[in-house]
């Protein structure tokens, strides 16, 4: 019976998040689910995007956390619509609470949605939002072990970005070990390397994210 219930769950919600995507589409939107540990780096690589994008792009941001609003406060003084969503204990956000943000932000004058999960790398895994892609963020202080220790959610990513690279010299972190143990799940995604602290490889980032942006469909 518990498993049916689960399965009931996961396929609401799947149905939930086809109908964002479907919404995001229909208003040219490109949606970016962002997924890490707790500190690794999720609002600082948002913050740092908005930085370098928002004169020639539209974007807004759902904050997703267990509790306050901490995220949202210092996103709203980039001058960008934000939405926080609190979930109350829940470790993920869920198709139904990003369609409820939807209600709350102007999708009309949005042309890139950066929406930041609850910190968490098991959990998330199992819920789709309606994203267009999967950005996960990992950092060189939590050791170059993860990919094996959540490869489920490091298999699912379009992209992975290794924050806090800065660091590389004070701690130990195997990169080539990392870059291997990513690969080794999943082949064809890219790795940045990055460090929101002193700005180093935050250009490919935004690049890259223009580029995906520039090929989204028209809904002319």
């Amino acid at each position: 019976m518990k498993i049916k219930i689960l399965k009931d769950i996961l396929s609401a919600n799947d149905q939930r998040a086809k109908e964002n995507r479907e919404l995001l589409n229909r208003n040219g939107i490109l949606a970016i689910n962002f997924t890490a540990s707790p500190g690794a780096g999720k609002t600082s690589l948002i913050l740092e995007t908005i930085n370098r994008l928002k004169a020639d792009i539209k974007i807004g941001v759902v904050e997703g956390d267990v509790s306050s609003s901490l995220d949202a406060e210092m996103v709203v003084k980039k001058g960008v619509p934000v939405v926080q969503i609190n979930t109350g204990g829940t470790c993920h956000l869920d198709a139904t609470m990003v369609a409820s943000a939807f209600n709350n932000l102007p999708l009309e004058e949005i042309e890139l949605l950066l929406i930041e999960n609850v910190g968490n790398l098991i959990c998330p895994a199992a819920f789709a939002l309606g994203e267009d892609l999967n950005v996960l963020i990992s950092s060189v202080p939590e050791g170059d072990d993860k990919p094996h220790k959540y490869p489920v959610m490091f298999s699912k990513a379009h992209l992975v970005v290794l924050n806090k690279i800065d660091l590389l010299p004070h701690v130990l972190f195997d990169l080539p070990a990392f870059t291997e143990a990513v690969k080794g799940l999943n082949n064809g995604v890219e790795i940045f390397e990055v460090s929101c602290k002193t700005g180093q490889g935050i250009e490919r980032w935004t690049s890259w994210l223009s580029n995906r942006l520039n090929k989204r469909p028209s809904t002319s």
